[in-house]
């Protein structure tokens, strides 16, 4: 389901009491530890972090008139959840996340392709979102996006 909100802030206000508190404290600590640089506004009608326009003028090769988007966050009907594309793309960065969230979390990793649902909000490992955060650069993200998804323009 995705919000009508034009602002983070109208998004943070819309989500519902029972996950209110856990939803900004995780919007807190990914604002407090991603790299300079990601630009953060109201992307696929969640709150998004993506490379501007500015850095890098291309834009998302689905659609080059959007930035290119790495993380989202959205508060969901039965859980938040986390869309991390760092995690999508590179296989090093997803086995040290599967590896360490056993570390910090009792509950069973529950884990799509690039989307962690975080259904009991009172488990939420709020310090590995952190580190998870701080593990990638615009750069680091546009040259993993670039080799992975971009395709290389046609020869004239």
């Amino acid at each position: 389901m995705q919000s009508k909100a034009t602002s983070v802030e109208q998004y943070i206000n819309e989500v519902s009491v029972e996950k209110s508190e856990a939803f900004k404290k995780l919007w807190e600590v990914i604002s407090k530890n991603i790299p300079k640089g990601f630009a953060q506004g109201i992307n696929y009608g969640m709150i998004g972090y993506s490379v501007p326009h500015s850095i890098y003028p291309d834009g998302y090769h689905c659609d080059p008139k959007l930035p290119l988007p790495f993380v989202g966050l959205a508060a969901q009907k039965n859980f938040i959840a986390l869309y991390h594309m760092g995690i999508y793309a590179s296989p090093e960065l997803l086995a040290w996340f599967t590896t360490e969230y056993p570390k910090h979390c009792k509950s069973k990793l529950d884990m799509g392709k690039s989307c962690i649902r975080f259904k009991k909000t009172d488990e939420i490992p709020f310090k590995l979102i952190g580190e998870l955060m701080k593990k990638m650069s615009p750069k680091d993200w546009i040259g993993l996006y670039e080799k992975n998804y971009k395709k290389p323009a046609k020869k004239k």
